[in-house]
This record gives structure tokens, sequence and C-alpha cells, in this order.
């Protein structure tokens, strides 16, 4: 990548797309997703949906495929009866490790931090903190 390449892309631009894959990284079950797959071993869909609780089975498709998509996940197919599909990070993908675990890591040491404030905004402001 050049600098005059990073020039182009500018995200405070309403039309630039690098809004779009801002907003597929900064979503929660992709930053999941990520997290789990960052080891490098292949996860079967069945595994990630067991290990990020509360993930339905439609918003975990939809982010594979969108990973997909984007050229973060690949996805492998296997043709034996029954089907075996796994989902590994692509090179690309493996670029996001080291900013995932910073942000995973940064919400575990902040968490109390963040608790108390909601708690105080929510005393200064009649609102339930979970809101």
């Amino acid at each position: 990548m050049t600098a005059d390449s990073t020039r182009l892309w500018d995200p405070y631009d309403k039309g630039c797309p690098t809004r779009d894959v801002l907003d597929r990284i900064g979503d929660k079950w992709t930053v999941l997703i990520l997290g789990e797959l960052s080891d490098g071993a292949p996860r079967r869909f069945t595994a990630l949906r067991r290990r990020i609780v509360g993930v339905s089975e439609k918003m975990l498709t939809q982010t594979l495929r969108n990973l997909e998509r984007d050229g973060l996940v690949q996805r492998t197919i296997y043709p034996v009866i029954p089907p075996h599909v796994e989902y590994h990070l692509t090179p690309l993908g493996q670029t996001l490790r080291a900013p995932v675990a910073a942000l995973e890591r940064w919400s575990r040491e902040h968490m109390d931090d963040i608790l108390a404030a909601r708690a105080s905004y929510a005393m200064k402001s009649g609102k339930s903190a979970a809101q």
C-alpha cells in the first residue's frame, strides 16, 4: 500500500466504501467471529454457533457470508455426506487478529469503568443503565 492509495479512501467522506468495511468490522458478531477464528484453527458452523452464545443461525450465516465476500474468511466445503464445511481466516483476515485482540483486551480491562459510567448516567438521567 502506498501513501497515495491511503489518501484516496477517506472514511469521513459520505460515499467512501471504507465506511462499509468499518461498519462490518465494528459489528459485534464480526468481532466475536474474528476473535474465535484468530488462533488459525478452522471451525465448523456449529462450533462457532456454540461458542458465540446468543447469535442466531441466520445472523451467523449472514455475517460469515459477508466476511467471506470481503475476503476475511474462507469457507471450505468437503465433499462428504453429510456435508462438512469449515471456516478460517484468510491472510487478509489474519491482519485483523491484533486489532481484534486489542479491542477484546480493552473491553475486559475497562468494563468496570464502563459499568460505573452507565450507572452514573442512569442516576443523573433517570434511565436504566442498560439503555
